[in-house]
């Protein structure tokens, strides 16, 4: 028995409207979303009451690497100077010239020739960082930070 051209169709046309509205029920990809970031940092800090800190570090964002330096500045409590190695990631790029920026946080810590830093920092692209790893150094600190992150 032969089926109806126009009953053919329908159920074609059927067939595509659910395919294409399941389609964009389905959460987009990471290639079309925000991505994120693995990122290494060294830092050198040092401070009484104002401290600094400077270092540099990579980012591998979708297979590259991206060298970038990084500043910063806190207020507050700090006391001690310390030397640290951070590593984790960073999340909501959406493209790589969106990491870099002008980071902020609010935090503290203490090293007594050692400990664990850690820190989460956002930027104004939206761009959040989250980092932990060893500190060697003698530190006391309570502050709010500012950090600085500028691309090579």
């Amino acid at each position: 028995m032969r089926q109806n051209p126009e009953r053919r169709a329908r159920t074609f046309r059927l067939i595509a409207v659910l395919s294409l509205a399941l389609g964009l029920a389905l959460p987009a990809t990471p290639s079309f979303a925000q991505a994120a970031g693995q990122v290494h940092v060294k830092i050198v800090k040092a401070g009484l009451l104002v401290g600094g800190g400077v270092g540099s570090g990579t980012l591998v964002y979708r297979g590259k690497t991206y060298p970038f330096r990084i500043t910063g500045l806190s207020f507050g409590i700090t006391a001690g100077a310390t030397v640290g190695r951070l590593d984790g990631w960073a999340s909501d790029i959406r493209e790589v010239g969106d990491f870099a920026g002008t980071y902020s946080s609010v935090g503290g810590g203490f090293a007594l020739l050692g400990g664990v830093n850690g820190v989460h920092l956002r930027n104004e692209k939206g761009v959040t960082i989250v980092l932990q790893g060893p500190k060697a150094g003698l530190e006391l600190a309570a502050n709010i930070s500012q950090v600085s992150i500028s691309l090579r």
